[in-house]
Formats: C-alpha cells, structure tokens, sequence
C-alpha cells in the first residue's frame, strides 16, 4: 500500500501529481493546503487560527497542523495508505511525524521531491492566481513563501536521503511527462 509525501516548493504540481499517484495506486490524496482553506471558508476554529499564517505566506505552526492531518489520518476509519502533500515540512516535523507512523504503524515508503527552477514557480503561482482567485498567490507572498520553503526544506530532505526513501524528480515538463518520471 502507497504511503507517499510530495515535497516540492508552492506551484510545482503537488496537487496535481498526488490526485494522479492517488487515483492509480487506489489512495486518498490529502493535501494540507485543502484541508485548511476547507476549514478557513467552514471558519471553525482551526481555519480561524491558521487563516492569518496562511494569508502572509507562512507555515502553520506544528501544534495546529499537526492535530488537524492526524485526525484525518487516524479518524473513524484509518487510513492505511495516502499521498500526502503539505506536511511535514520541517526536519523537526518529519522526525515527530515518523515517531508517531512508528507508534501506529502508518510510515512513509517513499518522499518523492519535485525540483522545479524559481522563477518557472513564479509564472505558475501568478497565472494560477488570475484564474482561479486565490489570495495567497500575489508575487509578494510567492517569493515569501518560496524563501520559507528554501529555508526549511533542505534539513527535511536531508532528513529523508538519510531514511533512505527521497525521490528526487525533475519536476518540468508536462503533466503526463512528471507523472511518468515519479512512477519510474
């Protein structure tokens, strides 16, 4: 069964690449970022606490991703497998995240990184904001947001080179083409 996390900075196809990896090995895709805009536009409690993070490009703080993501992963009916994408985004996530797969027997099998140049990101982001109105995808929150990726990504995929279970791929190029680098 896939247990997968898709690391790769905002823009490069995350989403995209874990609703495909999901539908061909029969797994939910969980995206973090959907999970909590879907609690922001539902103004619980979580999507109160996290909306203003959101909003300036930062990441959530642990103690509110954390709780929301298990609670998806162990709910009424666990989830045996999943391609996960948004969490963890931190070395000091990863290792507390792997504690608790250890606990409950739910660890990655594979961290798949796709690597897509900056400013490739940048036209992404900007033409997705236009289309689709997303307020966080102004250039001013993109280069934020790819400053906290960079600062905090590296120790994290070091983390997984070190689990032995990084992929790292080159994530350009048409849909159909990344997907197929991924499965190889």
């Amino acid at each position: 069964m896939l247990r997968a996390l898709l690391v790769a900075p905002p823009g490069a196809g995350k989403g995209t690449q874990g609703e495909r990896l999901a539908d061909i090995y029969g797994v939910p895709h969980l995206s973090t970022g959907e999970l909590l805009r879907a609690e922001v536009a539902k103004r619980s409690k979580i999507g109160l606490d996290v909306e203003s993070f959101m909003h300036r490009g930062d990441l959530v703080p642990d103690e509110l991703m954390a709780p929301l993501l298990l609670g998806y992963l162990t709910g009424p009916e666990p989830l045996s497998g999943f391609v996960l994408d948004g969490f963890p985004r931190t070395a000091e996530q990863a290792e507390l995240a792997h504690q608790w797969g250890l606990a409950s027997g739910i660890t990655f099998n594979a961290v798949i990184s796709l690597d897509v140049p900056a400013e490739e990101l940048v036209e992404r982001l900007v033409r997705r904001g236009s289309e689709v109105s997303r307020s966080d995808d102004t250039i001013e929150t993109i280069r934020l947001r790819q400053q906290v990726y960079a600062k905090s990504t590296e120790p994290l995929l070091e983390y997984y080179r070190g689990r032995v279970i990084l992929i790292e791929v080159d994530g350009t190029g048409t849909v159909d083409e990344v997907t197929r680098r991924i499965r190889e």
